[in-house]
């Protein structure tokens, strides 16, 4: 029999996960996350707790908080690049999972969620995402209102230097897509893909030590092109079959050897008048981070 903690609790999961999952950037440790929230709720006076949505988001983010201070040593001792964790979010993927924390978070958001700090990323979630009022926000932080507000501040002028002016629109993201797939495929020459690629492209390939990756970004159309063909030549990657799927609610390429996935790869394009460039190009072979892959 369902109990009134449980409907309570039930009826807020879905906003409690993609809020630890927009701090955390990974599907684990935000689960996690929620199950600690609701193991504390079961002993909550119910009487007490005037609106149970507030008071669930300010328990979970305090959670995610926690979890970021404790795994703060993990990622500075991290091999190359972090990137955030992809989810399948397409008719075969785990519905409960991706329905409820992936589906309206976008890889590209979370990579620049998390080139904010741990306080300025939790602001904006409650600020921007779940309308928090900033009283509540700064109870959830304890910061006054006066530092969550400049915290909040902070976060939307960093997240508006680091999105596109003009991004570009959902067909034109998945022709880009589909562009990289005849490229990685060999029906299309890679070279011809110099032709999309901004002369300041950037890519990121996140393989955590586990996989073969850049231990840094590589910057500019050449530098890029040359490290997708000697990437592309190496035979675990020859190896691999290559699909377009749906990860994080957007068209994403998915490499995998049967059902084993190795990497995801994902662009982020800009408008700039007549013309659609590819801005970035993020690469995830860490075989911890794709357990949430589907092909």
């Amino acid at each position: 029999m369902t109990t009134t903690h449980e409907a309570a609790f039930e009826s807020h999961r879905r906003a409690l996960l993609g809020a630890a999952y927009r701090v955390l950037g990974t599907v684990q440790d935000s689960e996690d996350a929620v199950q600690e929230t609701w193991l504390r709720w079961q002993d909550v006076d119910l009487a007490s707790v005037r609106e149970p949505r507030a008071f669930l988001l300010t328990a979970v983010t305090r959670t995610a908080l926690n979890t970021v201070r404790t795994r703060s040593r993990l990622r500075e001792e991290y091999v190359g690049p972090w990137l955030p964790e992809p989810v399948s979010t397409d008719a075969d993927a785990d519905p409960g999972r991706a329905a409820e924390i992936a589906d309206d978070v976008s890889l590209a958001l979370l990579v620049v969620l998390e080139s904010l700090s741990p306080l300025e990323r939790a602001a904006f979630v409650l600020h921007e995402v779940f309308a928090a009022p900033y009283a509540e926000i700064a109870e959830t932080l304890e910061r006054s209102e006066a530092a969550v507000r400049q915290l909040v501040r902070r976060a939307r002028a960093h997240v508006r230097e680091r999105t596109p002016r003009h991004p570009v629109d959902e067909s034109t993201h998945r022709a880009l897509t589909e562009a990289f797939l005849e490229a990685v495929r060999g029906t299309a020459a890679l070279e011809d893909m110099i032709s999309v690629l901004s002369p300041d492209v950037v890519l990121t390939t996140d393989g955590g030590g586990h996989a073969k990756a850049a231990r840094r970004p590589v910057r500019g159309t050449d530098n890029v092109l040359r490290f997708a063909a000697g990437v592309l030549a190496k035979p675990e990657i020859v190896i691999l079959s290559w699909q377009v799927a749906d990860i994080n609610g957007r068209p994403a390429l998915v490499g995998h050897d049967g059902p084993r996935v190795d990497c995801v790869v994902w662009v982020e394009g800009e408008t700039a008048g007549a013309e659609t460039m590819v801005t970035r190009i993020d690469m995830i072979r860490n075989p911890g981070k794709l357990r949430a892959v589907r092909v």
